[in-house]
C-alpha cells in the first residue's frame, strides 16, 4: 500500500526528485496532475513529467503537491 506525503520543503522535493516519486498535484482542492514524475523545481515553479511529451508546470504558491512512497 502507497503513503502520500505533502511536499513543502526544499528537501521535500529533492527527497521525491531523487526517489522518482509519482506526484499528485491539487490547486484549489481538485486534482490538477497525477502520476506524473518530478522534473524540477525552484521557489517558483514544479515542473511535471507525465509522458515523453507531456510536461506540466505548476505554481509552487497555488498547488498543493504529494508524493507517493511505497510502504
Amino acid at each position: 500500500m502507497a503513503q502520500y506525503i505533502r511536499l513543502e520543503t526544499d528537501q521535500d522535493f529533492e527527497e521525491a526528485l531523487e526517489r522518482r516519486s509519482i506526484l499528485r498535484v491539487f490547486k484549489d482542492d481538485h486534482i490538477v496532475d497525477s502520476g506524473c514524475t518530478l522534473v524540477r523545481f525552484d521557489n517558483e515553479l514544479v515542473v511535471c513529467q507525465s509522458s515523453v511529451s507531456e510536461v506540466s508546470y505548476h505554481s509552487r504558491r497555488e498547488c498543493e503537491f504529494f508524493g507517493m512512497r511505497k510502504r
